[in-house]
């Protein structure tokens, strides 16, 4: 993996989702468009597209930075504080 930050440098292991779909948007019965797992405690959460946007709000609230796509057939990490992509 070429990272281009020290969030993306310290991911030893990816995490993948548990399953495909926003914990946070089921528990309100809203919808998603693209799903993201958290890096540091492995929540997966919708994207920025979708309207609640969970993904960028827990990195916030939490403070967990690194994010990687829990999309089928994608293969990338994104750093919220750096603006940072890698692929994996």
């Amino acid at each position: 993996m070429i990272a281009s930050c020290p969030h993306l440098d310290a991911i030893e292991a990816v995490r993948l989702p548990k399953r495909l779909e926003c914990e946070e948007c089921v528990k309100i019965g809203a919808d998603w468009v693209h799903l993201r797992t958290c890096q540091q405690c492995g929540v997966t959460l919708c994207c920025d597209s979708s309207p609640n946007q969970h993904a960028s709000k827990h990195a916030r609230a939490i403070g967990h930075p690194v994010i990687a796509s829990a999309q089928p057939g994608e293969r990338w990490l994104y750093c919220y504080p750096d603006d940072a992509f890698a692929q994996y």
